[in-house]
């Protein structure tokens, strides 16, 4: 105690000498004593607070300790009765084991057929009629627990529905997607699973969208199905598909004129510029040997009066009126020419016709060639396991072909008809001269 007073007091003598007035010892014996019994209540305040908060925390650390000893007494008790209910759950299923005996395989037979069965049925044309039953189906073949009595018996009636309608040929009323994508209810005709008829177009079931589609390509035949619904016989004739609407699926996919025409891509175009071409030269030069022809077939019935208009007449006006028979050999020779000029006005463009059937089948070949590069390229890139990556030069390749063949052997027809015409042409002129000069020297009179 003596040498906390003491301490007390060096600390407080640097504060008492800066002091403006100097205490007495007396003073500064009576202030210590009052610092100091000030300093004792404090640290007594200070015992007494923790001493109370030390029992306050023990009395909440036994609360804890007593809630911990409830909670692992529930916690035993819930573990013996989890016990209890696992070894009750595992005699209750031994016990249904028993008691179901063969029925688990029973329904595994039912739940797999009724699988099998929604698979057969997904493309069907009833589930435009009946579009629940596929839903059903499915929910019996996925379902984790046995059937009940009323699911088998659905299952059963779904069979014999489909089996029922199956056989029938009857009109309903449902929505149809037409060609152009609008969608209304329509009367339909429904032939078994076959087929169905709307009002203007065959229709086929779309398996994706659930509904029924008038495909934009439809087969010949339709006239039958409104003389079917306007018969009044007990027995007429429909067309049906028995591919159940395969067919008629495969007729969307089948390309057309056109579509072939620009599979064959830039060589088939010029193929079919070439025997456009072709054609009208063929046409025009035929039209031209007609009416040459027809001039002189006129001409023949009037060899007296020749007319410029033929190349007859026009080859008769060379020997003149009062032809110099004496000097044959000069006749000959401008008969001759008249007729050497006559020749290629007749035979004009039968080259050119002749050199487009020849190039034809060369372009064809050529498109074959570059398809099958095109068809090289796509199995480098894409490997050959897709066939879809190599149709377009396939398709080429192919078509090409084709139009080269198509344009070349009509315009070898062709080429070969002119020619003939052409050259009947020519051997009637050249008849037709040495006549007229046998006619002269015999001194006959010319035949009208």
């Amino acid at each position: 105690m003596n040498r906390r007073v003491l301490a007390f007091t060096l600390a407080l003598l640097p504060a008492l000498a800066g002091a403006a007035e100097p205490l007495s010892p007396d003073q500064l014996l009576q202030r210590i004593r009052s610092e100091r019994a000030a300093e004792v209540s404090a640290m007594q305040s200070r015992e007494q607070a923790f001493i109370a908060e030390r029992g306050e925390r023990a009395q909440l650390l036994a609360t804890a300790r007593s809630a911990l000893a409830t909670q692992k007494a529930e916690a035993e008790r819930l573990k013996a009765e989890f016990d209890r209910q696992e070894a009750e759950l595992a005699e209750q299923e031994k016990l249904l084991s028993q008691r179901a005996g063969h029925l688990g395989e029973l329904f595994g037979v039912v739940r797999q057929s009724a699988g099998d069965v929604a698979g057969q049925w997904q493309d069907s044309l009833l589930n435009a009629q009946y579009p629940e039953r596929l839903a059903r189906l499915k929910a019996l073949a996925e379902s984790r627990t046995l059937p009940s009595a009323a699911d088998l018996d659905g299952y059963w009636m779904l069979l014999l529905e489909d089996l029922t309608a199956s056989g029938r040929v009857e009109q309903l009323q449902v929505p149809v997607v037409a060609a152009d994508g609008t969608r209304n209810a329509q009367d339909v005709l429904r032939v078994g699973a076959f087929s169905a008829y709307g009002a203007d177009a065959f229709l086929r079931y779309d398996a994706d969208a659930g509904e029924l589609l008038a495909p934009p390509r439809q087969p010949s035949g339709l006239g039958k199905v409104a003389d079917y619904l306007d018969s009044s016989d007990a027995v007429a004739s429909l067309p049906v598909d028995p591919s159940r609407g395969t067919l008629l699926a495969q007729l969307q996919r089948e390309p057309s004129l056109w579509d072939r025409v620009q599979q064959g891509g830039l060589v088939g175009w010029v193929i079919l510029l070439l025997g456009a071409f072709g054609l009208l030269l063929a046409v025009w030069r035929m039209v031209y040997l007609t009416r040459v022809g027809r001039g002189v077939s006129a001409q023949m019935h009037n060899l007296s009066a020749p007319r410029g208009d033929n190349p007859l007449g026009r080859i008769i006006g060379v020997l003149g009126p009062k032809p110099q028979l004496a000097d044959l050999e000069t006749l000959e020779l401008k008969l001759d020419e008249a007729i050497l000029q006559e020749t290629p006005p007749l035979e004009k463009g039968q080259g050119l016709l002749k050199l487009l059937s020849a190039v034809a089948p060369l372009l064809g070949l050529l498109g074959t060639v570059t398809g099958m590069i095109v068809t090289f390229q796509a199995i480098t890139q894409g490997g050959g396991g897709d066939s879809r990556l190599m149709a377009d030069g396939i398709s080429q390749a192919l078509v090409t072909t084709v139009l080269g063949l198509v344009v070349a052997i009509p315009l070898l027809f062709l080429h070969t008809l002119l020619a003939s015409r052409s050259k009947g042409l020519i051997q009637l002129l050249e008849q037709q001269s040495a006549g007229l000069i046998a006619l002269h020297l015999s001194g006959a009179p010319r035949r009208d």
